[in-house]
């Protein structure tokens, strides 16, 4: 099974390199950002639950290297069957991102597909998601026998998670314009050793990273990345909103077992998603001042 996933592996790569190449010739000399490109959908693998359920993991991937499309729910966007929709992300940043969400399942789905469709710039891309048993992923453990396990996420006082599923904190509420502290909190096993801090009796440390989810505007974060001890602690980034709606962030938690961002190895980082309800901003009251004793509304007329 692990040998189908390393050569599925090698295949997506060879893919995706193939991909930047045709992508390189077609940016001319002095636009390196890269813009105008589409986003394709990509299924990560799936992996069991405690309860006894399945999540289908997937990822996408932005071929700018400077752009971040911005595709709402819908036809558009769509996960099928219908009852399935809601999870995925409407704002993508560029490049490859692995395992931003996951569809959960019951055990016995069977033979049964979930489809992720995105339809942008003239192109239909849509990736169908399974539970074949070659397509297992050690989400929650990883795969070199050492015992690394992914960071484990809450949000206040709410449940905790790990993996890809994660956790899921609100709904806050804040005011377009205002900045909200939004806090997370995190622990690791501190096994991944590849960030390990000289003189550090507490392992390696774990990295996080802020994404817009979903939401009609922008959204600004006062620290998009963070660096946690293992042992457990709250980050805190004040997050400013373009517009009223409603909006879901993500933070990205990942352990020190290689590298800064999710990777294909699926192991080791969890999702975090928070809810949050913008209204508009607060309207301050115009106060009426007397000027040289007549108030504007008089200033046509007597003297008091």
């Amino acid at each position: 099974m692990r040998a189908a996933r390393i050569l599925a592996g090698v295949a997506v790569g060879a893919a995706l390199c193939a991909d930047a190449a045709s992508l390189a010739g077609q940016i001319p000399l002095g636009n390196p950002s890269g813009r105008g490109q589409t986003v394709t959908p990509a299924y990560e693998g799936w992996y069991p639950n405690a309860d006894g359920t399945l999540s289908l993991s997937f990822g996408y991937f932005n071929r700018n290297f400077g752009e971040t499309i911005e595709v709402p729910l819908g036809p558009d966007n769509a996960i099928e069957p219908a009852e399935f929709q809601g999870a995925q992300p409407t704002s993508f940043a560029p490049r490859r991102h692995y395992g931003v969400f996951v569809v959960r399942v019951p055990a016995d789905f069977g033979e049964g597909k979930v489809y992720w469709t995105l339809k942008m710039r003239g192109q239909t891309l849509r990736v169908p998601g399974h539970v074949h048993r070659d397509w297992q992923i050690d989400a929650l453990k990883g795969e070199a026998g050492d015992g690394n396990t992914p960071p484990v996420l809450r949000f206040g006082g709410g449940e905790e998670g790990a993996g890809p599923a994660g956790a899921w904190g609100g709904p806050l509420t804040a005011r377009a314009g205002e900045p909200l502290d939004v806090g997370v909190h995190v622990r690791d096993d501190g096994v991944g050793r590849s960030h390990f801090v000289a003189g550090s009796s507490d392992g390696s440390p774990v990295n996080l990273t802020w994404f817009k989810h979903q939401g009609p505007g922008e959204v600004t974060f006062g620290e998009r990345t963070a660096r946690v001890p293992s042992s457990g602690a709250e980050a805190i980034t004040p997050v400013t909103f373009s517009e009223p709606g409603e909006y879901i962030l993500r933070v990205r938690a990942n352990d020190g077992s290689g590298v800064s961002a999710a990777g294909h190895a699926q192991c080791c980082w969890t999702n975090g998603f928070v809810r949050v309800i913008v209204t508009m901003t607060r309207r301050v009251p115009i106060r009426r001042v007397p000027i040289q004793g007549r108030f504007p509304s008089q200033a046509g007329g007597a003297r008091p």
